[in-house]
């Protein structure tokens, strides 16, 4: 079977009309893989500057996703937040301490090793969790959400968290500055 032909299954297999090649699908694709490898280089690059470009290519991904989701609000404050805050205070934290920026001898390959299971085990269990629970549902959009809507769930329901990350990234900014302080 070739695989335009097995890739027409799968297309009939999780979409109801069988279209494989509608544009939101094939942007999907694009970013997607755009966004594997990207994330796959921030793992293994080692320059812990370019690990840092390379988030910001996964983190642009997301936003991108967003977007074809008709949710350009929340890609927006994606950008916002994740490209434009922390991305920099990561970089910040990064020149402050005066971290190796080259390889790291004293990451064997023992660890490494470690690092791939512990990541494959935590992809399967993500999976298998997120599979069990939404195997049967179906992202309908029926018309985008306005902005007070989403507003609204931040700022009420999701307050919490959304404090709790402001507070978490005050903290990594003051440990740098800590620990980059000459005595």
């Amino acid at each position: 079977m070739s695989l335009l032909a097995a890739l027409a299954a799968l297309s009939a297999a999780l979409s109801p009309d069988g279209d494989l090649y509608v544009a939101q699908n094939v942007f999907f694709a694009v970013i997607a893989v755009t966004m594997i490898f990207s994330a796959l280089r921030v793992v293994t690059t080692s320059n812990v500057v370019h690990a840092a470009l390379w988030l910001v290519v996964v983190l642009a991904g997301a936003a991108a996703q967003f977007i074809l989701l008709g949710s350009e609000f929340v890609a927006v404050t994606q950008v916002l937040v994740y490209i434009g805050a922390v991305v920099v205070l990561f970089l910040f934290g990064v020149m402050l301490t005066r971290a190796s920026l080259g390889d790291d001898e004293s990451v064997g390959e023992e660890k490494r090793g470690m690092a791939a299971v512990v990541g494959v085990l935590l992809f399967s269990v993500m999976a298998i969790a997120l599979i069990d629970s939404f195997e049967a549902d179906r992202l309908v959009i029926d018309e985008p959400r306005s902005v007070s809507t989403v507003s609204d769930a931040i700022f009420s329901q999701y307050i919490v968290a959304f404090e709790a990350v402001s507070v978490l990234l005050l903290a990594a900014l003051i440990g740098a500055i800590v620990v980059a302080r000459k005595d």
